[in-house]
């Protein structure tokens, strides 16, 4: 039991010094946990790491977060996998929560800092489609599967054509795919029972089904906002930008939060370590508090800790077959057409809205791109460009 309590207590310090630190996005967080857990504390070999990060892609879900629950489970258990959760997730819910009580008290609506925020997230989307468009499109079809996902989801903006969009697109990817093949991987076992991993779907699947019924029976806000969280979190292929569309068509029309808010807290979330689904913190905290950003976060992370649990031991003959390795190449095709769906509204058509507007994003672009800066300095700059060009705009034009 000490030498549990010791591998907790540890696993919890290292998770939470990668919360504080581990700027950049999903992919640099892979790099993170690649030279800290494995490198570094050689908790797992390179071939595990290797397939526990190649199931976090093959499921819905933040994937650096899962891996880091997989990391920790195959450290210490499923208490292990909940520590180093906990560890990563933290720092940023409390940076977050605490940015959304503070732009409470503050008149945004005319605040330029607020629309350089909005131009933050213009330049940080354009980014994450050319990166995920080159790994997720590299050929005609699966380019062909992006434009189709990309039609349907601009001219029909809902959550349903979300979902029959994935549902199609893994249909054209087992269809297109089924034959590719690559199965030179070795067993690997993980320290889940597949009794564990049933019980595990079984909430997950339960819970999707029974919110949306409990939110008609009871007409609570709390379970109203707890499974619109946890339905984003539940269909989001392709990490925390793909979540964007899903959670802004869930809280905006409904007045749960304006859309500066929301843009600003995309914008800041950019700047502060860990998952992007702890964006679910700020929209909480703005619509229900504190209290708020903690069930949000809970919400949206639920059916990733869920399904990474269940999959895991289950994961070992399922990456053996092609088929549904094909379908899964289909529905990552999808994600750079919803993304590219998302860019254009509501994040393109809120924000660029002049010429200075544009320059100031490409600007930032090009930092981000090219001269290769922390995204961090991006949100500060973007903040200080938008305060300027507020300030030129109302003082010369």
């Amino acid at each position: 039991m000490n030498s549990r309590f010791k591998s907790l207590l540890e696993i919890l310090f290292v998770s939470t010094k990668l919360g504080l630190t581990s700027f950049g996005g999903p992919v640099a967080h892979l790099g993170y946990f690649h030279e800290v857990y494995i490198r570094r504390r050689k908790w797992m070999d390179e071939k595990s790491y290797a397939d526990l990060v190649a199931l976090s892609q093959f499921l819905p879900g933040p994937a650096s977060s899962q891996v880091g629950i997989g990391i920790g489970v195959m450290r210490a258990g499923i208490l292990g996998g909940i520590v180093a959760f906990i560890g990563f997730t933290l720092p940023s819910v409390i940076a977050l929560i605490l940015f959304a009580i503070l732009l409470q008290g503050l008149d945004t609506g005319e605040a330029g800092w607020i629309h350089g925020l909005k131009i933050v997230a213009v330049a940080v989307v354009a980014h994450a489609i050319l990166g995920m468009a080159k790994n997720l499109t590299p050929d005609l079809k699966r380019k062909t599967i992006a434009l189709f996902a990309l039609v349907g989801t601009l001219l029909w903006q809902s959550i349903l054509t979300q979902v029959v969009v994935i549902c199609i697109s893994a249909l054209l990817g087992y269809l297109l795919y089924k034959q590719h093949t690559k199965s030179d991987e070795e067993s690997i076992q993980f320290p889940i029972t597949r009794k564990v991993g049933i019980v595990c779907l079984t909430v997950f699947f339960g819970l999707l089904i029974l919110l949306p019924i409990l939110k008609e029976i009871t007409a609570s806000h709390w379970v109203a906002m707890f499974d619109s969280f946890y339905r984003s979190g539940s269909l989001v292929f392709g990490g925390g930008h793909v979540v964007l569309p899903l959670l802004e068509r869930e809280l905006v029309p409904t007045g749960w939060i304006s859309e500066e808010a929301f843009l600003a807290g995309y914008g800041v979330t950019q700047a502060v370590p860990g998952p992007l689904f702890t964006f679910a913190a700020y929209l909480g905290a703005i619509m229900y508090g504190w209290q708020g950003g903690l069930v949000a976060t809970i919400a949206i992370f639920l059916p990733a800790f869920l399904l990474i649990l269940g999959m895991l031991p289950f994961w070992d003959t399922l990456r053996r077959n092609p088929k549904i390795k094909g379908a899964f190449m289909g529905i990552n095709a999808a994600v750079v057409g919803i993304l590219i769906s998302a860019f254009y509204h509501p994040i393109w058509t809120s924000s660029i809205l002049t010429s200075i507007d544009f320059t100031l994003a490409a600007i930032l672009f090009s930092m981000l791109m090219f001269w290769k800066l922390p995204p961090w300095i991006i949100v500060v700059c973007g903040a200080i460009g938008g305060t300027l060009l507020t300030f030129i705009e109302s003082n010369i034009f």
